[in-house]
């Protein structure tokens, strides 16, 4: 599995300083600059502290099946701009460097908030996953249309939907079982599915264009991807 992460403090300087300190109990792989100047952290072979208590596909060890990059970005608590493009290239090349050695398929690259989506948010809404994926990195398909008349399901709604969606979701990787309740690890799944695959409305909501980007990418995936 590849993971990636923003730095999430306001100096690339600082996070690297920050992931070399014992006592931060966190590390990575790799960590990436606005302009795309590369710092390895930690040899690939070693284990990182970078996911956390994190789950996917029923793998809860996820730092040790992982190898995470870190993109500087101060993220939403410190305005959250956009990628440059310096730093998209070199994460593109190093990105399909890591995946060919390892032999990491296109649909085990994956963001810390799908692992962890009740406490993090990276790399979050603007981190262009469908450009990655035009180049053979992480698993995409067209998010369906917005209907914004649509409000979708929120909290405390229940029912065979929302059974079905938890179930689409835990098929497709997230830590979530099928209970038929909108309680909040739902919502904090749907926002973080939303921040991935359907940015236009990160909401916590199950709407339609939701429904229809979920489907669509279990129906993209390779059959030995799907979880079971």
């Amino acid at each position: 599995m590849l993971l990636l992460h923003y730095t999430g403090l306001k100096s690339c300087d600082k996070a690297i300083d920050w992931l070399s300190r014992p006592e931060s109990k966190v590390s990575c792989h790799y960590v990436i600059d606005e302009s795309g100047r590369i710092t390895q952290m930690v040899a690939e072979a070693m284990r990182a502290w970078h996911a956390g208590l994190a789950v996917w596909a029923g793998e809860t060890d996820i730092n040790s099946a992982s190898i995470g990059i870190e993109i500087h970005n101060p993220g939403h608590e410190l305005g959250y701009p956009d990628f440059p493009e310096a730093q998209l290239n070199a994460l593109v090349d190093l990105c399909r460097d890591i995946m060919a050695r390892n032999s990491i398929p296109a649909a085990r690259v994956l963001g810390h908030s799908d692992v962890a989506p009740t406490r993090k948010k990276d790399p979050g809404e603007k981190f262009p996953w469908g450009r990655l994926a035009e180049a053979g990195i992480g698993h995409w398909v067209a998010p369906a249309p917005v209907n914004k008349a649509d409000p979708g399901f929120a909290r405390d709604a229940a029912g065979p939907l929302i059974a079905e969606v938890q179930t689409m979701l835990g098929r497709y990787g997230y830590g979530i079982d099928a209970t038929g309740v909108f309680d909040s690890l739902t919502e904090f799944v749907v926002t973080a599915f939303q921040r991935h695959f359907r940015p236009e409305r990160v909401s916590g909501r199950i709407d339609q264009s939701t429904i229809a980007t979920l489907e669509c990418l279990i129906g993209a995936l390779p059959k030995s991807a799907a979880a079971s």
